[in-house]
């Protein structure tokens, strides 16, 4: 059986990025985690759980099946290995999944409160609206289940309720992009709300036509997988 060396390479880059520049919330925690889905295969690659970033290895980086069997890995799975499933099993188009402790889009998510469609560029990339997660307990069937019921709406980012940030991809270098993506949107909305100022969204025709664009996209689009 191959290693999936590959696509541990790039997580383990991936990660160790997201951790210097603060995504996971704390420079010295092991909050988060990031996956890939395996090409042709019902299996997927997931960061370990509580080992910091800076000392991943291939041997530690752990793969699993879609019964959340562990077939390669030193160490026990990220507790969220099941709400990265379910990312794989709902969304053909997504091959890569980035949960984040990011602050200022878990500042929406502890107020509970989507973020609206602000700039086109962005919300063709992740959506026109960052819908929030309702709360359950990381790991729990709570959680994937009130994920589950988001995960239809094609968007690329989600809030999780007093948790952080779920970020989705058809690569990983896709869901990486979004992880900024979704902070400098959520940096934005922020201070432009701290002013006091009525904050402007895009038109209702910009919003619904970018809707229909996506929607084209994800049907016109082979898998990418």
């Amino acid at each position: 059986m191959r290693n999936h060396e590959e696509y541990k390479i790039q997580i383990i880059k991936c990660t160790q990025w997201l951790s210097k520049h603060g995504y996971f919330g704390t420079l010295r925690g092991t909050g988060g985690n990031v996956s890939m889905r395996i090409e042709g295969e019902e299996l997927f690659v997931i960061t370990p759980s509580t080992l910091p970033y800076d000392q991943l290895s291939l041997d530690n980086m752990c793969v699993l099946d879609f019964d959340l069997k562990q077939i390669e890995g030193e160490l026990k799975p990220s507790v969220e290995a099941g709400l990265h499933l379910e990312c794989y099993k709902q969304r053909k188009d997504v091959n890569a999944v980035i949960h984040t402790h990011q602050i200022h889009a878990s500042m929406f998510a502890i107020l509970n409160k989507p973020i609206p469609a602000l700039f086109d560029e962005v919300s063709f990339d992740i959506g026109p609206s960052v819908e929030v997660v309702p709360y359950g307990l990381s790991g729990s069937p709570e959680l994937i289940e009130n994920l589950r019921s988001k995960l239809s709406n094609n968007c690329h980012c989600y809030l999780i309720q007093n948790h952080g940030a779920l970020n989705l991809g058809a690569t990983l270098d896709k869901a990486w992009l979004n992880v900024e993506l979704l902070e400098k949107t959520a940096k934005v909305y922020y201070g432009a709300q701290s002013t006091g100022n009525l904050v402007t969204l895009l038109p209702d025709d910009i919003v619904n036509l970018i809707r229909e664009l996506r929607k084209e996209e994800f049907d016109t689009e082979p898998v990418c997988n």
